[in-house]
């Protein structure tokens, strides 16, 4: 029995730019989607045919779901292209981790002095190097898009709280100082937690996939027929749901840095005493 390594495989490398079975994976799932997007956009009908009628099921479905988040159609729809992507490439690259000879059909490398099977696809979200560079996605596209929407100045001051301390100050009121202070602490405090989003989402959605690949591959070494099915069944409900708590905190950031401080303009207008 081989348990998966944490690290993806690599299978050859195009100059120095290693090529991993995660990857081959990964790039399978893009080019799913492109054929089927291509397929659509050039048969797009106003009597639709099966699949135009199954991507427009999926996308009301989808834009429904996200507007209990958002509670705004129009910003459903405008961060859709980044939650929509994310949701359908992270579910669709779970699956095709269950695809047969999948972790077991590859090739045999020497490995510390022993021969290692290196298969050929590996589940994506396995790989860390992946899962890292979507929450970067997620939670710095917040953030660009946020200051995009709201402003520079507005979007930071949730975090780094400059103005008030600066007013604060000028006043040279001891308790308002103070006050200021506190503020501008804990908003560098939540600056600091904006790095462990990008820590969690990314860990989470690794450990459940590489856990679950992990768990699979000892199942079927115990027994290979029959048992490790009801296991499949359950990795296919464990991607819906890893699918959908990654995409909903992407679009719960997004709503979040989209939408203006409460108090913002109370405290630029508000005259000094």
């Amino acid at each position: 029995m081989e348990i998966p390594p944490v690290a993806a495989e690599p299978l050859f490398h195009i100059g120095s730019f290693p090529i991993t079975n995660a990857y081959i994976n990964s790039t399978l799932a893009v080019i799913l989607f492109v054929t089927i997007a291509v397929i659509i956009r050039t048969r797009i009908k106003d009597k639709p045919g099966r699949l135009q009628n199954a991507a427009e099921m999926v996308l009301e479905f989808l834009l429904g779901f996200f507007d209990q988040v958002t509670n705004d159609r129009a910003k459903s729809k405008r961060f859709f292209p980044i939650v929509g992507t994310l949701f359908l490439f992270i579910l669709v690259s779970n699956w095709m981790g269950l695809l047969p000879g999948t972790g077991t059909i590859g090739i045999w490398q020497m490995h510390k002095g022993e021969m290692l099977l290196v298969p050929f696809l590996r589940s994506a979200n396995s790989d860390l190097n992946l899962t890292l560079a979507m929450a970067f996605v997620a939670v710095i596209g917040s953030h660009l898009i946020g200051i995009f929407t709201i402003g520079f100045f507005a979007h930071w001051n949730k975090f780094i709280q400059i103005g008030t301390l600066y007013r604060a100050i000028v006043s040279l009121k001891p308790m308002n100082i103070v006050t200021a202070v506190i503020e501008f602490v804990v908003g560098l405090i939540e600056l600091m937690s904006e790095v462990a989003k990008v820590i969690s989402l990314s860990l989470r959605l690794f450990g459940n996939i590489f856990a679950g690949e992990v768990l699979i591959t000892v199942i079927s070494s115990l027994i290979s027929f029959g048992v490790p099915v009801p296991f499949m069944f359950l990795e296919i409900i464990v991607g819906i749901v890893q699918a959908t708590v990654f995409s909903l905190l992407t679009l719960v950031y997004l709503t979040i840095a989209t939408t203006k401080p409460e108090h913002g303009d109370e405290h630029e207008t508000a005259p000094a005493h």
